[in-house]
């Protein structure tokens, strides 16, 4: 597969249109690969943003979405899935030329997961939102009412997955959305746009703004928004839970991780290893989900990283555009340099590398970091507590038993996500019951889109996918006194 010919994005969409920004300035979308441009997108503004919410304000208080049925919000999503459908190669080689995504798991992960999620609400959306039951000497009527205009900043990793991850339950119950791209990786997001345009999804309804850090502040202190879907890091997490707080305004957060993989003393190292590296490693280790600390017991310690190393071996990395390809690079050279610089951390606190921890020497271009194993981990380094987002596994030894895992796996921060290994599924599930994590997976990864996600502690607060994500999207209302 080959690289897609540059876009040159000059108008948001904004009001079921492509409208003019406010400014004519354009911003090159590097190539995490190559160190070029892949695209052009306009510059965007608090100005634009303020046409993008005045927007979502009349499609919601004065336009007709939320007084469709369900069944008829839901068409428009399932039209939108099949307007993506014959753009699915198209977006997954866009994102993987912006955030260096392999192509192989981009056709799936950054494809078909925002068509199969559209697909999903779009059946969803025509559930009962109202329900009359007898109360205490009256007849009460518990409505579920659409929360109103959402704002969704969306991250580098997976945009458009996650983009369709907040508009598409939003939608469905009724809300009007802006969404913010990221800078890093907007252009599947205009592919999003034309589809929307293609099926005529009414003005207002769903908008889609550029821009960094000033304009996501500035949609979220927006007056006219009634809730913020972030997900992104937890300090700025924490920044817009601040900032939400100040004005009462209803806010999901998901948000960091640093996740555990526990291999219990009964798993087969040289059968687990491929598994270890794909819920750790996925999208270049440019996932909020990747389980980076692989906890062993000491006995299995050096089979384990032997297994880990040589499958690591195995692993291609390269051009993300190339099927063959593993491991790609990281989206920015900052990032790069992030992750270099937790690599140098963990040696100087006396951590040992059993493989990776540099650039490959046969790549010249492109912001690449090897696949790295971490060995002599304990688990207070840096590198065991801290959200590291590139290809770093820590391998942590433990002796007590399944408690002592478990106690390792609960000591950190976050609580997002994780999984065990074991030739045995019962005892993996009582392992799994007790590790204070959002989504956990037994012998795979704990992530599945008809179910939630999120996570405990600084992991976030609320969940996404599943029925429960279009709870978040409604207020309830309750009527007390209501006729037979």
């Amino acid at each position: 597969m080959t690289a897609v010919e540059p876009a040159r994005r000059t108008r948001l969409y904004i009001d079921g249109a492509w409208r003019a920004p406010a400014s004519d300035d354009l911003v090159a979308v590097v190539g995490a690969a190559t160190e070029e441009p892949v695209g052009w997108v306009p510059a965007g503004s608090p100005t634009d943003v303020n046409a993008a919410v005045a927007a979502a304000r009349r499609a919601f208080d004065e336009g007709p979405w939320p007084a469709l049925t369900g069944a008829e919000r839901g068409g428009y999503l399932r039209r939108l899935a099949a307007a993506l459908q014959p753009r699915a190669a198209q977006i997954a080689a866009t994102v993987a030329g912006e955030n260096g995504s392999p192509i192989t798991w981009a056709m799936s992960g950054q494809a078909y997961s925002p068509i199969a999620l559209l697909d999903y609400y779009g059946t969803l959306a025509d559930r009962e939102g109202e329900a009359t039951r007898p109360g205490r000497g009256t007849t009460i009527t518990v409505r579920q009412e659409p929360v109103g205009v959402v704002g969704a900043i969306v991250p580098f990793n997976v945009p458009l997955m996650i983009a369709v991850a907040k508009l598409a339950p939003a939608l469905a119950v009724g809300c009007t959305v802006v969404v913010k791209a990221p800078p890093e990786a907007p252009l599947s997001l205009f592919l999003l746009a034309d589809a929307a345009v293609e099926v005529g999804l009414p003005p207002g309804v769903l908008n889609i703004v550029t821009g960094g850090a000033e304009v996501g502040e500035h949609l979220v202190r927006h007056p006219g928004v009634d809730k913020i879907s972030f997900t992104g890091s937890t300090a700025v997490g924490a920044r817009i839970a601040a900032l939400c707080g100040a004005d009462l305004r209803r806010v999901v957060l998901e948000l960091g991780g640093k996740s555990a993989s526990i291999v219990l003393d009964d798993a087969d190292p040289a059968a687990i290893a491929t598994g270890l590296l794909d819920v750790g490693m996925t999208n270049n280790g440019q996932a909020c989900a990747a389980a980076t600390r692989v906890l062993v017991p000491r006995a299995r310690h050096d089979a384990v990283v032997d297994a880990l190393v040589k499958a690591v071996g195995n692993l291609v990395v390269g051009n993300p555009l190339d099927p063959a390809t593993d491991i790609g690079p990281l989206v920015t050279e900052r990032q790069r340099g992030k992750v270099l610089g937790y690599v140098e951390s963990g040696l100087s606190q006396g951590a040992r590398l059993a493989v990776g921890g540099g650039r490959p020497a046969y790549l010249e271009r492109g912001w690449f970091v090897e696949p790295t194993v971490f060995t002599s981990v304990t688990n207070d380094m840096r590198i065991a507590r801290e959200e590291i987002f590139g290809p770093v596994l820590s391998v942590i030894s433990y002796e007590g038993g399944d408690a002592e895992a478990v106690r390792i796996a609960n000591d950190s921060p976050f609580g997002l996500a994780g999984s065990v290994w074991t030739a045995d599924p019962h005892r993996g599930l009582a392992v799994a019951r007790r590790v204070r994590t959002g989504n956990f997976g037994i012998n795979r990864v704990g992530i599945d889109l008809a179910a939630p996600f999120g996570g405990f502690k600084q992991s976030g607060i609320g969940r996404e996918f599943g029925p429960e994500a279009l709870d978040h999207f409604v207020e309830i209302k309750t009527i007390v006194g209501v006729p037979d």
